[in-house]
């Protein structure tokens, strides 16, 4: 039925929110996807990045707009996605590092009451935030979202999550100040 089609065609189908062209768009794309996206990342990372681009395509299939031909964007998506997914896991590992290797060698120190204490205060300090600037911080910080993908799932604007999380991130440093120089060194705020 779409085999016939050109991508352009089943792409403004998938537009007017033809589910079956869109049910040919996944099956088709998404084995390539998955393979390309398997270069980068793990077997599962890939197959949710994949299925996050998907998703997102069919979400905003009325604003899509795709100005390159589709597979070439789709590989730009994924290759996109693959490496912020990567930077995240190299700075959390960073960071996981950092905290591991400044519990190992001051464990009687004063640095690890420090980094123990700040632990506490920091998720104290989150706790108390607004709900909406919460959710939106730690959708994030902790979950690793983008703030697109934040702004789709809480059914807001970009303009408004990147509001929430500067107004977060205020609010954090005020409370937490006399920790600055340690967050710094950690990246977290």
């Amino acid at each position: 039925m779409f085999e016939n089609k050109s991508e352009e065609e089943i792409i403004s189908l998938i537009e007017k929110g033809n589910k079956k062209a869109f049910d040919f768009f996944f099956l088709k794309h998404y084995p390539v996807l998955c393979s390309y996206a398997k270069q980068y990342v793990e077997f599962e990372d890939a197959q949710e990045i994949v299925q996050d681009i998907m998703l997102w395509i069919w979400e905003n299939r009325k604003n899509l707009r795709i100005n390159q031909s589709v597979s070439n964007y789709l590989f730009k998506s994924v290759k996109h996605r693959c490496l912020t997914l990567i930077s995240r896991n190299t700075i959390k590992q960073r960071i996981t590092n950092y905290l591991h290797e400044q519990m190992m060698s001051s464990i009687e120190s004063q640095d690890f009451y420090q980094i123990k204490e700040l632990s506490r205060n920091l998720q104290e300090a989150i706790d108390r935030l607004p709900e909406s600037y919460k959710e939106a911080f730690i959708m994030n910080r902790f979950k690793g979202k983008t703030y697109n993908e934040i702004s789709v799932e809480l059914n807001v604007s970009s303009k408004t999550i990147d509001y929430r999380i500067q107004q977060a991130l205020k609010i954090l440093r005020k409370e937490l100040k006399d920790y600055m120089p340690l967050l710094a060194a950690l990246s977290i705020l």
